[in-house]
């Protein structure tokens, strides 16, 4: 369930990431729609007040994230099929995350774009980005080689995939792997993201979260954070990270998190939105 790099867009709208995990947790069940008072009350409860949650929504549906929908009467959004599209995506990554190991190899994409069709050489940088691709060379991108299936469906559904050619195989030589992977992604900017989750949800102590109101303002905020990490980082094998990665820390603590609130937060997400 990710859409940060193309919907919400959290430097430009802090509260957008937010709303958008709302509407991905609890519009998609039922029936793709919650009403506005819904949406205004859940985010009150994470500390938000009613205008600003309403001008948020009103950029989300200028940049065509959700439409507008009345229903029986009340006001309310649902997402477009875009969205749902791209949080579908985001679903397997966030939730069922494989880390690759060496055998998997690598995915490595060669793109040529015409200086007439620049529009579609930033979008194609901008999707292997948010695959979570490293550039090794001007128009040469690698990957994890387990990310090939998830890439190819993405550049099919963008209609970019007549300007790539995807390869896969082992890094053959020559030089060290640990040090062109250092090169190839910013490893110290993963670990400061990692060790900002850690700070934030860590002292998080599951056994005072005893009321469903609890789990709910404490996993939607975490998930919400947790859920740009995946895209940042592509999971690259832990032979060629630095001795001790915190990612892996980073995604215990998200699996124990996510197991024992989410169920929780629905239950008391779910109340709301039926007025219960």
């Amino acid at each position: 369930m990710n859409a940060d790099a193309e919907v919400a867009q959290p430097g430009r709208d802090r509260l957008g990431p937010l709303i958008i995990t709302l509407f991905g947790l609890y519009a998609r069940g039922e029936d793709n729609w919650l009403s506005v008072a819904s949406v205004v009350q859940l985010m009150a409860e994470l500390g938000v007040d009613g205008q600003a949650v309403r001008s948020s929504i009103s950029r989300l549906k200028r940049r065509g994230v959700v439409v507008a929908d009345r229903r029986d009467g009340a006001a309310g959004y649902a997402l477009a099929e875009q969205t749902l599209e791209l949080l579908a995506e985001g679903d397997t990554r966030i939730f069922e995350r494989r880390r690759a190991t060496a055998e998997d190899g690598w995915l490595v994409v060669v793109f040529s774009v015409p200086e007439s069709e620049r529009d579609k050489r930033h979008a194609l940088r901008t999707s292997l980005t948010q695959l979570g691709f490293g550039t090794t060379a001007p128009g040469v991108w690698v990957a994890p080689g387990n990310l090939a299936g998830e890439t190819r469906r993405t550049l099919e559904r963008r209609g970019l995939a007549e300007y790539v050619d995807l390869f896969t195989g082992q890094h053959f030589g020559f030089g060290d792997l640990r040090s062109k992977v250092r090169a190839w992604w910013d490893l110290d900017e993963l670990a400061d993201l990692y060790a900002d989750f850690l700070r934030r949800h860590r002292p998080v102590v599951l056994e005072d979260v005893t009321t469903p109101a609890q789990a709910f303002r404490t996993y939607v905020p975490m998930l919400t954070q947790w859920r740009r990490l995946p895209y940042s980082d592509p999971g690259l094998p832990l032979s060629l990270l630095p001795p001790g990665w915190n990612g892996v820390t980073a995604e215990a603590l998200f699996g124990e998190l996510n197991t024992t609130l989410s169920a929780p937060a629905r239950e008391h997400a779910l109340a709301v939105i039926h007025g219960r």
